[in-house]
C-alpha cells in the first residue's frame, strides 16, 4: 500500500477544465456578500476555482460561470477588481 496522496482537483468555471487546487484561484462570496479572491483557500464562503490566466478568467466572466457558481449578481466593479488581481497573478 502506498501513502501517497490522491491530488486534489477543482473545476475552472472559466474553461472547466479539471486541475490541481494548487493551479487554480480561488474566488468567495463571504457571508457579508463580499466577493474576493481568496489567496489562502481558507476563507469561509461558497467559493468559485478560476485558473491563474487571465484569459480564462475573462471566459469565466463572459460566460457567468462566477455568478453561477457563487449564486449571486457580481457588479462591474467587482470584476474589475479581481480582473486587475488575476493580471497581476499571471506576471
Amino acid at each position: 500500500m502506498s501513502n501517497q496522496k490522491k491530488p486534489v482537483l477543482r473545476r475552472c468555471v472559466g474553461c472547466g477544465e479539471m486541475k490541481d487546487k494548487k493551479d487554480l484561484i480561488r474566488v468567495v462570496r463571504t457571508q457579508e456578500g463580499e466577493i474576493l479572491p481568496d489567496k489562502t483557500g481558507r476563507v469561509n464562503g461558497r467559493g468559485a476555482y478560476v485558473c491563474k490566466d487571465p484569459e480564462c478568467f475573462m471566459n469565466a466572466v463572459r460566460k457567468k460561470g462566477l455568478e453561477r457558481s457563487l449564486k449571486c449578481r457580481v457588479d462591474a466593479q467587482v470584476y474589475e477588481g479581481l480582473r486587475s488581481y488575476f493580471e497581476g497573478e499571471s506576471s
